[in-house]
């Protein structure tokens, strides 16, 4: 079922002024999807990198060319559309794909029934050489800025990765609804990065975004993602300290790490059992 933007505002802001966190859901799967509504998503968003990452494989995958992104979220809209029936649910969306033309792309998917959308995959987790050569080609963030702009001029809800203030200071003007302050991959787990930002790092790079995007827009909703914010306990450690902060996204904290920890764990069960004798 779509949404309006407005219904989602609304919610949103229901959500908060109730003191309660917002909480996205990143889902692979048609029964991620299910269950995270079950137990009060707010918002599920579905992209490539889902898929790929209940498939056991990293979250990087979906930045790699192994795939058409753009088509496996129209794939997994089959999956998951039809079984959340109460949540909003935002397409993944690759805006520096030079083969979509994206006004038309992004009609598609609101015909199909997302309600919104976030800019995923994103060269925002690029860096070095490699990225500024898709600078330069006409493949890189302004591109996902772009995509954004037209989503919030089609009145889609838009979520955006951001990972600096520039970049926040940009989707905000663009029409951003909510930032998704993203600190890096999510560390814990069986293929989690191996390289992240402490808690006090990640922290303070969050509310950094924070500020820069209420610059532009005092009421731009602000949550955060990836890094060491991985487990409840951590991330409610982390909104404690990060004042006017209104939540988190999880994508392999809602879904991969609890399956992993559950099948394993079922499994063992399993195995502890005895034979008659």
């Amino acid at each position: 079922m779509a949404f309006t933007r407005e219904e989602i505002l609304r919610r949103l802001h229901a959500q908060i002024a109730a003191g309660r966190p917002i909480v996205g859901a990143g889902a692979g799967t048609g029964i991620s999807a299910k269950f995270a509504e079950a137990g009060g998503a707010d918002i599920i968003i579905i992209y490539n990198s889902g898929r790929y990452r209940m498939a056991g494989r990293g979250s990087l995958a979906g930045l790699l060319p192994y795939g058409d992104a753009n088509g496996i979220v129209v794939e997994m809209a089959s999956e998951v559309l039809p079984v959340v029936k109460q949540t909003p649910v935002l397409a993944g969306v690759c805006g520096t794909d030079p083969f979509r033309l994206m006004p038309v792309f992004l009609k598609q998917l609101r015909e199909i029934g997302f309600s919104g959308v976030q800019n995923f995959p994103t060269v925002g987790l690029i860096d070095g050489n490699f990225r500024a050569n898709l600078e330069a080609t006409g493949m890189g963030y302004d591109k996902e800025v772009e995509m954004i702009h037209l989503a919030h001029q089609m009145d889609m809800f838009t979520s955006p990765y951001v990972f600096d203030a520039d970049q926040a200071r940009e989707m905000t003007r663009a029409g951003a609804d909510q930032l998704v302050a993203h600190v890096g991959l999510t560390t814990s787990g069986s293929i989690g990065a191996g390289v992240a930002l402490t808690l006090d790092e990640a922290i303070a790079k969050v509310m950094e975004i924070a500020e820069a995007g209420r610059q532009v827009r005092s009421d731009i909703i602000v949550i955060c993602h990836g890094g060491p914010f991985d487990e409840p306990d951590q991330v409610g450690v982390a909104l404690k300290r990060m004042p006017g902060i209104a939540g988190f996204f999880g994508a392999s904290s809602i879904e991969r790490l609890p399956t992993e920890r559950a099948i394993r764990a079922q499994v063992e069960a399993f195995k502890s059992l005895s034979l008659a004798s």
